[in-house]
């Protein structure tokens, strides 16, 4: 694992058109199969796909007598300098044990996130204010929405270290993809390759949608084991270019 692998826009573009689903099945043929934020969902509507390197905080369970509401006024407090300190483009990934009974972040801290460049928020907690949260133009994947405040039931501990999320290891700056179908964490130093892979296989996917919906049987068409459908998917292909 090399976390030092650098990461161009070139990749991230092309992640940016490839779904989770694509991801997961390129992951699983490498043998990653523990790659999906389990229990987590996109916050209200539709939003362009979530790409970006990942910046981590991490909870522990909260005690009574260190986490009271004067924790908040110190400026070190490790959630208010991961707000402070996430890099532009970068995902805040938070590690709260899969316990979404409290917020993880409401919508103020996630606004000024927004406002410092971040590209997107993954909990396995919860979010307050959520109503605020869901108007952000940031995409925000939560376990759900909770009124508790995070001293309720979590302790931030760490930043930009190693950390759970919904049962998936993330490493800071592995690259996370979000959309309608949920989060995936594609580790670094894979994500050039599997943004190279994804283009052809999310092409020939929309070659057979076409297909299907013209009345075509999967069989041979998907996977693609009939060559008569491999050659009409370069037809296909030629016929596209010249539309474009």
């Amino acid at each position: 694992m090399n976390q030092n692998v650098e990461i161009g826009e070139e990749t991230l573009a092309k992640l940016r058109e490839t779904s989770t689903a694509t991801i997961a099945t390129l992951l699983f043929k490498r043998g990653i199969r523990n790659a999906f934020v389990q229990g987590v969902g996109r916050l209200g509507p539709a939003k362009p796909r979530m790409v970006g390197p990942a910046f981590t905080l991490r909870y522990i369970a909260a005690r009574e007598d260190t986490d009271e509401l004067k924790e908040f006024r110190n400026p070190e407090h490790p959630q208010r300098k991961a707000i402070e300190t996430c890099p532009p483009g970068h995902i805040l990934v938070m590690d709260c044990r899969r316990d979404a009974s409290a917020a993880s972040a409401g919508s103020i801290l996630l606004t000024r996130l927004e406002v410092r460049g971040g590209a997107g928020v993954v909990t396995d907690g919860g979010i307050r204010d959520v109503d605020g949260a869901i108007g952000l133009d940031m995409p925000v994947y939560a376990a759900g929405p909770s009124a508790l405040t995070n001293l309720t039931r979590h302790h931030a501990v760490d930043i930009d270290v190693p950390v759970s999320c919904g049962t998936v290891p993330v490493y800071p700056g592995d690259i996370v993809v979000g959309d309608g179908d949920g989060v995936m964490i594609i580790p670094r130093h894979l994500a050039a390759e599997i943004a190279e892979e994804a283009i052809p296989m999310e092409l020939y996917e929309d070659f057979v949608l076409e297909e299907v919906r013209a009345g075509a049987s999967i069989t041979g068409l998907y996977p693609a084991t009939n060559p008569h459908n491999l050659a009409k998917f370069e037809e296909w292909k030629v016929r596209r270019n010249s539309l474009t």
